[in-house]
């Protein structure tokens, strides 16, 4: 398998969440607890994917101004994203299965950022790549449910369902491709960099919007403790053997 080819199977993890939450919602209506759940598990994922396995590969690699000025600037992306992703899911004013159909053209957004991080992580190391992805496919599951569901619920053919779906392969892969080649041949300082700016991302986008979407349908306190120090100690466990 050629190391591009390794990169476009990463990338497919992302949109793998998206459609095992599309799988759910087309078989049956989880209640928000679960849906909580998950989004804690999937925090505790982000965040054990920044500390364990991102930050160490860096603080060694480059300068600390350089670090907290390349941080800075994913949170600022970071930023950048959710807005655009609001203005996609702002349409109150538009028909409903338009609305409906903007959910997916926010997920699809989303997932040409999942795919370019992905990318970027192959290029200093296909188990980053990996760690990267399968982080990024927990934390999709409860999004392509919400978009099956709000399609469903707006009775929009199941068959167009499955195809909107499977098509936001397009962007995740695109996405992934174009970051690999970018970095492939860089310095180990560009890189390190880059893992800086990748980890603003994740780390910000993480506290702020997955956390918060978590806490919205109210899960038990011991059940989002649980489901964060799982997804943590998960992903841990899998940056210790991959």
């Amino acid at each position: 398998m050629t190391d591009l080819s390794q990169v476009l199977l990463f990338a497919m993890l992302p949109v793998m969440g998206v459609l095992i939450g599309t799988t759910l919602a087309e078989t049956f209506r989880a209640p928000g607890w679960v849906i909580g759940a998950t989004l804690h598990g999937a925090a505790g994922v982000a965040i054990a994917l920044v500390s364990v396995d991102l930050m160490p590969r860096i603080v060694d690699q480059i300068a600390m101004t350089t670090l907290i000025s390349a941080f800075l600037a994913g949170a600022v992306v970071s930023v950048i994203i959710e807005r655009t992703l609001r203005i996609f899911r702002s349409t109150e004013r538009q028909p409903k299965n338009l609305q409906a159909w903007m959910v997916y053209t926010a997920i699809a957004a989303d997932l040409a950022s999942d795919g370019a991080l992905t990318g970027a992580g192959s290029a200093i190391g296909h188990n980053l790549g990996l760690l990267v992805a399968a982080s990024q496919a927990i934390a999709n599951i409860p999004g392509g449910f919400a978009a099956a569901s709000n399609l469903r619920n707006r009775n929009v053919l199941r068959h167009h369902r499955w195809i909107a779906a499977v098509a936001m392969t397009i962007p995740a892969m695109a996405s992934a491709a174009l970051a690999y080649w970018l970095l492939a041949d860089a310095d180990q300082a560009l890189r390190s960099t880059t893992l800086a700016f990748i980890s603003g991302v994740l780390l910000l986008a993480t506290i702020e919007d997955v956390v918060p979407q978590g806490d919205a349908p109210k899960p038990a306190r011991w059940l989002s403790t649980a489901s964060f120090a799982f997804g943590f100690s998960g992903l841990a466990l899998l940056s210790a053997y991959v």
